[in-house]
């Protein structure tokens, strides 16, 4: 196996990573196991991925967890998924204070079944005061709903004088979506091959650069995320600029 750790520049690392955890269920199906069982194993990339990526000294770490568009799957397979998201942060709150890594989560939180946003919620208070990097589930998370989210709470200011419509601007509106308090991502990663973004993070992903990985997510590791970096820091990041613009003297 290639060594991408060594081949890192560690100056010029994503501040934020997105990840679409995707090929669970593909996974497990090639295993001839039900698609349940490519969720748990899935876990372990989660605890792989969000070490290392403390351990690099990434900041900020989203990963896509379950998307409102999930609520749509079979009901057994919601509801395992949900009891397993409990027993997931739960057992990990030990890993996450040992790593210093803070707990958060974006998503229409409230509508998620009781036991599960208790859970959650107890997991982001006892990581609070961790600072090394935050970890952020996207749960009963769209993209689409994010951006009408923040209209509507624009449009309110503005009907109660708070605002004036004039002055609504790109940072105004960011600072009303659910990612306000991180920069945004810098490369997003979707495994299993899929190429598409999956109504995540619509409005943050404008100029992220994408890593498409042909992995599984149950087989994603260490190695696999820092050849993703690797690809990453190969690329000239431009937004909007020529590369002569770029490389000139101010």
């Amino acid at each position: 196996m290639q060594d991408f750790l060594s081949k890192i520049d560690k100056e010029r690392l994503p501040s934020h990573v997105a990840v679409i955890m995707d090929g669970n269920g593909r996974w497990a199906k090639e295993k001839n196991k039900p698609r349940v069982f490519g969720h748990k194993n899935g876990v372990t990339s989660v605890r792989e991925i969000s070490e290392a990526s403390a351990e690099l000294g990434i900041q900020y770490l989203t990963l896509y967890a379950f998307s409102t568009e999930n609520w749509n799957r079979p009901a057994a397979e919601v509801t395992a998924l949900m009891t397993l998201l409990v027993e997931t942060v739960r057992r990990e709150l030990k890993t996450l204070n040992k790593n210093n890594i803070r707990l958060n989560a974006i998503g229409d939180i409230d509508n998620l079944p009781k036991a599960t946003k208790r859970a959650l919620l107890a997991g982001i208070e006892e990581t609070r005061g961790n600072n090394r990097m935050t970890l952020t589930l996207a749960l009963n998370y769209s993209a689409r709903w994010e951006i009408l989210n923040a209209t509507q709470k624009i449009a309110t200011k503005v009907e109660n004088g708070q605002l004036a419509s004039q002055d609504i601007n790109e940072s105004i509106f960011a600072s009303h979506l659910e990612t306000h308090s991180m920069p945004d991502p810098a490369l997003l990663i979707r495994t299993s091959g899929e190429m598409r973004i999956s109504n995540y993070l619509l409005w943050q992903l404008a100029y992220t650069e994408l890593y498409f990985s042909p992995v599984y997510w149950p087989d994603f590791r260490k190695n696999h995320l820092y050849e993703a970096i690797v690809n990453f820091q190969t690329r000239e990041r431009r937004f909007g600029k020529t590369s002569e613009q770029l490389s000139s003297p101010a």
